[in-house]
């Protein structure tokens, strides 16, 4: 039945067009075979008249609903009474209520409790019936009226109420991916600043022992000097640009002197603090350690921060956290998991934390896979090259 139901709502003309087809067949029979004498041409007008407004009652409510009035105008005026062509008028008031503009819903409203009260003062002739019983009846006659009004206002609340719905959804989808956007930004701003402390560092100890090598090779041929002079001249022009182009993500009111940034080595550390909060973590380092570059060990530390750090805001009160460090020649892996709720932990949906993640690991040309883990938890697991190409 639900796939009938389904096949039947993706053809309402073929259900309009049956529904007239009936009527229209009933209605001749009512006029043309059940009545003695010759056809009631003005009824067969009325007849075909409403048969085709019932076809077109969802593909133009407001005009069927004119063209209903018009018809029930007609039939008063030219003293036809109403027959099984009224069948259709409660749908007529059903479709205006539902899809037409709110001026013609109410025009359907009015009319279906006029119509029945203007057919009994102008067809009711038998005067045995007391006037209770005339009212009665005349109140019997509008509840089809009502009924399928009240039914065509209800969908059209609802769906409303649905378009509502999508709308926000919409806004919210688009807002969310904004958000994201904005947290991708700021990340790499921020990291964008550290690589500018790393870079500033290493070119100012460039500097430092080109001058220094200027100074101590006094007794050098000539040509060395003016190397190392070249080295000198051009580290500090790089370092120059370097604040210049970079130097412009800072915040104007940030003044902080340059300070060497964490790394692999300030991890025991960072996992001190951690546990002085009260989240039990354990390190193992797996492989033969290599040095790695500052913003390599960088990420590393900053991904285990925040990973550590989101199991502490939603692993629950009993997670635990391992951290896993190994070192595979060319590569170094880092996974970091905990036993807390995983997917099931309640979040608020903007996600900053992985964001920066994946920009950090997507700068050196890494991966990053972050997801609940099998048995309950979560993971966060990455993979970065230990000599970044240049094209990362």
């Amino acid at each position: 039945m639900h796939h009938l139901y389904a096949w039947l709502r993706g053809r309402p003309l073929l259900v309009d067009g049956a529904w007239a087809l009936l009527l229209l067949m009933f209605g001749l029979f009512e006029v043309i075979i059940d009545q003695p004498g010759p056809p009631d041409v003005p009824h067969l007008i009325a007849l075909g008249t409403m048969s085709i407004v019932l076809l077109i009652r969802r593909r133009n409510p407001t005009l069927a609903l004119v063209v209903t009035v018009a018809i029930g105008i007609f039939q008063l005026f030219d003293d036809i009474p109403p027959g099984l062509e009224a069948l259709a008028m409660p749908a007529i008031a059903y479709s205006a209520a539902a899809y037409s503009p709110r001026w013609a819903s109410r025009t359907a409203l009015v009319g279906g409790v006029l119509a029945p009260i203007a057919a009994m003062l102008r067809w009711w002739d038998n005067p045995e019936i007391p006037t209770t019983g005339i009212v009665f009846f005349t109140l019997l006659l509008m509840g089809p009226f009502v009924i399928a009004w009240v039914l065509g206002d209800s969908m059209r609340t609802r769906r409303a109420y649905y378009i509502e719905l999508e709308d926000r959804a919409d806004r919210l989808e688009r807002e969310r991916d904004q958000q994201a956007q904005i947290a991708a930004a700021s990340e790499r701003a921020r990291i964008a600043r550290e690589l500018h402390d790393v870079v500033a560092h290493n070119v100012s100890v460039m500097v430092v022992q080109a001058d220094g090598a200027a100074y101590a090779l006094d007794g050098a041929p000539e040509l060395t000097r003016e190397a190392l002079g070249t080295i000198s001249a051009t580290g500090r022009e790089a370092l120059a640009e370097m604040r210049r182009l970079l130097g412009v993500l800072r915040s104007q009111n940030e003044g902080d002197a340059y300070v060497p940034q964490p790394g692999v080595e300030q991890l025991e550390d960072l996992l001190e603090r951690v546990r002085s909060a009260g989240l039990p973590v354990g390190l193992t380092v797996e492989g033969v350690p290599v040095e790695l570059p500052q913003g390599v060990a960088l990420t590393v530390y900053r991904i285990v921060q925040e990973a550590l750090t989101n199991t502490r805001k939603h692993g629950g009160p009993n997670a635990e956290a391992m951290v896993r460090l190994r070192y595979l020649g060319e590569d170094v892996e880092l996974d970091v998991g905990d036993d807390g709720r995983g997917a099931a932990a309640p979040g608020d949906g903007m996600g900053h934390g992985l964001v920066g993640m994946g920009e950090r690991v997507a700068l050196f040309g890494g991966r990053l896979e972050t997801g609940p883990r099998s048995g309950g938890g979560w993971q966060v697991r990455a993979r970065l090259p230990v000599r970044p190409g240049e094209g990362a």
